[in-house]
C-alpha cells in the first residue's frame, strides 16, 4: 500500500500551564473587581471593561490541557494539523485547538480463532497475538480511519496469507521446508514482516507477532490425527528393527569371535530369525523347548 499524501508527525511546544494559570485567575480577579466597581459606583463605563475580560477569562480555560506519561495530543486549529505534544505534563495553547488524544502505550491484539486453508488446502484453525503501537501520530489520526479498526482488519489479512504460503505439518510437500507446526520462529518473523509492510502506512510499529492458537479444524482433526499416529508408529517400528538388526549382527560376531558354537548358514537364518521375532514382536516371547536337533 502507498499513500498519496502520507502525513507526517511534527512535535509541538506549548505554553506551560503553570505559567497561564496565574495570569488567567488574575484577568477573572481583574474582571470580577471591575464589575463590582462598577455596580457600586454606577459607572456603565467600567463594566464595559470588566465584561471582556471576563469573556477573556472564559475563553482562556478551553486552552489548559493535561498530556500523561505515554499518551500524546494531535493539536489541529481551524483543520490545519499544527504538532503533537508527546510530553507529559499540564500545558496551555491557543483555546480554539482541538487537542486529540492518542495512545503511545504497547498494544496487545488478541487475535479470535481464524478458519483458513493451509498451502495443501487442508482446512486449519489458527491465531495469533500481534503486540503493536503508534509510532507516527499523524499518521494514525489523519491517514487512516479509525486506526485501531484498521490494525484489527490487516492483522487478520496478513495472518491469512501467512498461513496460505505454508503447509500444516512436516512430510506433507517435499520441497518446502518451513510449516507452521515446525517453523514456529520462522513463520512467526514472517508475519511480523507482513504485518510492518501493511501497517507502516498508519504509521504502526509491529513489536512482535505471534501465532497462539494452530490446530486442524475439526472435520478432519480425527483423520489427520490418524495419520500422525501412523507416521509416529512407523518411525517407531523402524527405529525398532534398526536396533534388532544390530543387535541380532552383534550376537552373532560374538559367537564366530568366541567359536562358542559353529553355525551353518541353515542355523544362521534360523537364529536370525528367532531373534528378530523376540526383538521386534510387541507382546513378550514364549520359550519353547526343542529335545531334538534342527533337522529331525
Amino acid at each position: 500500500m502507498q499513500a498519496r499524501n502520507p502525513s507526517k508527525e511534527v512535535a509541538f511546544s506549548p505554553v506551560s500551564g503553570y505559567l497561564m494559570l496565574p495570569m488567567t485567575l488574575a484577568l477573572l480577579a481583574g474582571a470580577i473587581a471591575l464589575i463590582v466597581f462598577a455596580a457600586r459606583t454606577d459607572r456603565p463605563g467600567v463594566l464595559a471593561i470588566g465584561l471582556p475580560l471576563l469573556v477573556v477569562f472564559v475563553l482562556c480555560l478551553p486552552g489548559f490541557f493535561v498530556v500523561e506519561p505515554n499518551l500524546g495530543r494531535a493539536l489541529v486549529l481551524f483543520g490545519r494539523y499544527r504538532g503533537t505534544v508527546r510530553t507529559a505534563g499540564f500545558w496551555w495553547t491557543n483555546p480554539f485547538t482541538s487537542k486529540k488524544a492518542i495512545s503511545l502505550r504497547a498494544h496487545n491484539l488478541n487475535g479470535e480463532k481464524l478458519k483458513v486453508n493451509d498451502l495443501l488446502g487442508n482446512p486449519i484453525e489458527i491465531a495469533a497475538v500481534v503486540v503493536w503501537q503508534v509510532q507516527d501520530t499523524a499518521q494514525a489520526l489523519f491517514d487512516v480511519e479509525q486506526f485501531e479498526h484498521f490494525v484489527d482488519v490487516q492483522s487478520e489479512s496478513a495472518l491469512r496469507l501467512v498461513a496460505s504460503r505454508h503447509p500444516y505439518d512436516d512430510g506433507q510437500v517435499g520441497d518446502v521446508a518451513t510449516t507452521l507446526r515446525g517453523s514456529a520462529d520462522i513463520v512467526a518473523q514472517e508475519l511480523q514482516a507482513e504485518l510492518a509492510s501493511r501497517l507502516s502506512l498508519a504509521g504502526i510499529e509491529v513489536l512482535e507477532a505471534r501465532l497462539s492458537h494452530l490446530a486442524y479444524a475439526p472435520e478432519i482433526a480425527a483423520a489427520m490425527l490418524q495419520r500422525q499416529q501412523a507416521s509416529a508408529i512407523i518411525a517407531a517400528r523402524k527405529l525398532i528393527v534398526e536396533g534388532a538388526v544390530s543387535m541380532v549382527e552383534m550376537a552373532l560376531e560374538k559367537l564366530s569371535e568366541k567359536d562358542t558354537v559353529k553355525l551353518d548358514d541353515e542355523r544362521r537364518a534360523t537364529l536370525t530369525g528367532n531373534l528378530l521375532v523376540v526383538l521386534c514382536g510387541q507382546a513378550n516371547a514364549q520359550p519353547v523347548v526343542n529335545t531334538g536337533s534342527l533337522y529331525n
